[in-house]
């Protein structure tokens, strides 16, 4: 029972750890500004290159056909204008059609590109809505900076963490570092972040058994 009660205090501390990571820590390294950019430019060519393959294409859209979304986010290559969680779905879905997209490998591996579906859909919706208010709107420096703190997120607990070991894929490592950012992009202070990515842990994680014969399909990228 001691190891039991434990757990939560530990986990506690990550998340208050990854929250104020994701609000208050600056980064002033040129070197992570460049590498950004070329992750951003690299995962947005794997995203339009996608686009001429149907079995990707064909997934892509409103939900309900023909819905267009006021001063809503707009994916890259198409015509759509979406709700930010749609357009979330579809910008990842691009980027990591053809598996090309960046890849870390650690104890658990992974593609931190991944996190680009919320970041460019969140930051596109919030600058949306600063135009409408005439208000300050978020610049690529914040995307980049965003993209950042995802990739570090993601790979510092896929350095030690073998989520595949016990039966988990790695995009669980997506979910918590995007919702870090996602919030933080929105507007969230530090306790709202530190929810989200309370949320995010424990509301379920996908099974890597999907990504293995006899059960690989289309959804596995």
């Amino acid at each position: 029972m001691s190891e039991i009660s434990n757990v939560r205090p530990r986990t506690d501390a990550v998340i208050s750890k990854i929250a104020d990571y994701a609000d208050n820590y600056y980064i002033n390294s040129p070197e992570a500004y460049e590498t950004a950019r070329y992750c951003l430019m690299d995962s947005l060519g794997c995203a339009i290159l996608a686009l001429r393959f149907p079995a990707c294409a064909k997934l892509l859209g409103p939900v309900v056909p023909g819905t267009v979304v006021p001063g809503g986010v707009r994916v890259p290559g198409t015509k759509f204008v979406l709700d930010p969680v749609q357009a979330a779905f579809n910008i990842g879905a691009m980027i990591r059609w053809l598996d090309y997209n960046d890849t870390w490998l650690a104890a658990e591996w992974g593609h931190p590109s991944d996190n680009l579906g919320s970041i460019l859909a969140v930051a596109d919706y919030m600058a949306q809505k600063g135009r409408e208010k005439s208000a300050a709107t978020l610049k690529m420096k914040d995307v980049l900076t965003a993209l950042i703190k995802t990739h570090e997120i993601q790979g510092v607990l896929a350095l030690e963490n073998s989520f595949n070991r016990v039966g988990l894929d790695h995009v669980l490592l997506v979910k918590v570092a995007s919702a870090a950012l996602s919030t933080k992009l929105l507007g969230g202070d530090k306790q709202q972040i530190t929810d989200a990515v309370s949320q995010a842990w424990i509301d379920g994680a996908s099974l890597r058994t999907y990504r293995h014969a006899p059960n690989t399909g289309s959804r596995k990228s």
